[in-house]
């Protein structure tokens, strides 16, 4: 019988495993291509591991921008979205587009999204408050050398404010 020719009904319906050979030139092309891959891999990792002396000084006019901290610990700069109630979810500036992001504020207008835990907070609405924000009073980031992060925001609805919040409030930032 010809090994070409396998009745399938003997192998359980299923075609036996054939061995094919790869041909030497294709192995030889994928060995290149594996190698060219890693090497290109390690040559985009070695600019990282350059020593911060070596490398070119920061220009005086180019400093690094200021970041506001979010509640998972991450540096943002302008960012679209600012959640303000980190344990519960139930306060979120949304829609913030930004006048400016200088060294000592930044400023936006959005709306601030807020829960009236009306009965309670899980079968509350959320309303929308306009708001202008202004961030400010920078200072060093513990943990970040050299990287500033605002430690205030103060919120000043344009229209109605959530109550029971005044109109013009100032929180800290301590994230």
């Amino acid at each position: 019988m010809d090994a070409s020719r396998v009745d399938a009904s003997r192998t359980g319906g299923r075609a036996p495993a054939t061995s094919t050979r790869i041909p030497v030139r294709a192995r030889v092309r994928t060995a290149t291509l594996l190698c060219a891959a890693a090497a290109l891999a390690v040559g985009a990792a070695v600019p990282a591991a350059v020593p911060a002396s070596a490398r070119p000084a920061r220009a005086p006019m180019d400093p690094s921008p200021v970041v506001v901290v979010d509640c998972f610990s991450q540096g943002q700069v302008r960012p679209r979205e600012y959640l303000l109630a980190c344990g519960d979810g139930n306060n979120r500036l949304v829609k913030l587009r930004w006048d400016s992001w200088g060294q000592r504020t930044a400023t936006a207008t959005g709306t601030d999204m807020v829960n009236d835990c009306t009965p309670y907070c899980a079968a509350g609405h959320f309303r929308a408050y306009p708001v202008r924000v202004t961030l400010s009073h920078p200072r060093p980031w513990p943990g970040h050398p050299d990287v500033q992060r605002y430690t205030s925001i103060r919120l000043l609805y344009t229209d109605t404010a959530p109550p029971p919040v005044s109109k013009d409030v100032t929180y800290k930032l301590v994230y």
